[in-house]
């Protein structure tokens, strides 16, 4: 799923999201089409999308980059879809050679004719993509390519996978969705619906961290990076660009403070490029900002300490 490419329908001025489609899954044990191997698949990424981001990270924390590639798209998307060409953080596609990620989906179903979307698991052996839903692609990084993992890091905690589905079911609607739901809504009700929701799950998440430093306790999981991509985003886009003005994000003590925690966690900042990240949603949603000017702020300051060591290591 991701931001640019609207992957999404308006239904009664409330924005709607499409499924993915391409949901294989690779094999530790070497079963089925698609069998782990270090170097065979490849990653397709934008920086500026809150859900590739979250393949990144994960990427980047298990320390897969040797074992699975990755490249990255331009940020600045028109009506062809994500290009690859070379410019500031982002180049040519050295796999394939395609000119724009729709050729990968076109090689892998002629007849395709939805949304083009990042992330995407490319097989550089059947020249196919295996996946492109950024939850199966967390969890296929985190087990499935263990063996080939540089760092012992597990985000999916058997004693905590309870914790982590039930975070989801209310942050992913209210928040990591909620977003898109106020600033594509195209009617007054659905917009105003959208934004109460997810101020509300803010206020929620505020209450939640007051007394914990990750959201299931004292060790980060992938609860926290499903989360993180949206958070980061969102005093320099969502709260400007999609009108989620009620608050920002640093008015909240507690989650400001969480964000700067995963933001300072090692590996973490250098997956975060705001130039990508505001040049994609100014520039790229003319409906939204037709004038394409990108701004210049916001300052923050994601260096400062986090000041919740206290609430466990």
């Amino acid at each position: 799923m991701n931001a640019g490419n609207m992957k999404a329908e308006i239904i009664g001025g409330e924005f709607q999201r499409q499924e993915d489609t391409f949901r294989q899954w690779v094999r530790r044990d070497g079963s089925g089409d698609y069998p782990a191997a270090a170097g065979r698949y490849h990653l397709y990424v934008s920086l500026a999308c809150p859900w590739a981001h979250r393949t990144i990270i994960t990427r980047r924390l298990l320390g897969l980059e040797g074992a699975v590639g990755m490249s990255v798209v331009d940020p600045v998307r028109d009506e062809r879809g994500w290009a690859f060409g070379q410019g500031p953080g982002h180049g040519p596609d050295p796999v394939c050679g395609f000119r724009f990620l729709s050729e990968a989906y076109l090689a892998s179903d002629p007849h395709y004719a939805a949304r083009v979307t990042v992330p995407v698991l490319w097989d550089r052996l059947r020249g196919c993509i295996v996946n492109n839903d950024e939850n199966d692609l967390m969890r296929i990084f985190n087990t499935e390519f263990a063996a080939f993992a540089g760092n012992q890091v597990d985000l999916y905690p058997p004693e905590l996978e309870g914790q982590i589905e039930a975070l989801n079911e209310w942050i992913y609607p209210t928040i990591n969705d909620g977003v898109y739901r106020a600033g594509f809504a195209t009617s007054q009700a659905a917009y105003e619906r959208a934004v109460r929701r997810l101020f509300a799950s803010l206020d929620r998440l505020e209450e939640l961290l007051a007394g914990r430093r990750y959201l299931t306790g004292k060790r980060i999981t992938a609860a926290d990076w499903k989360l993180f991509p949206t958070l980061i985003r969102f005093d320099a886009v969502y709260h400007g660009h999609f009108k989620c003005n009620l608050r920002r994000l640093v008015d909240y003590p507690n989650l400001w403070g969480y964000v700067r925690d995963l933001y300072q966690q090692e590996g973490v900042a250098e997956t975060v490029n705001f130039d990508h990240i505001k040049r994609h949603y100014y520039v790229t949603h003319t409906d939204i900002n037709p004038t394409r000017i990108v701004p210049l702020g916001p300052v923050l300051d994601l260096q400062a300490p986090p000041g919740r060591q206290h609430l466990g290591d």
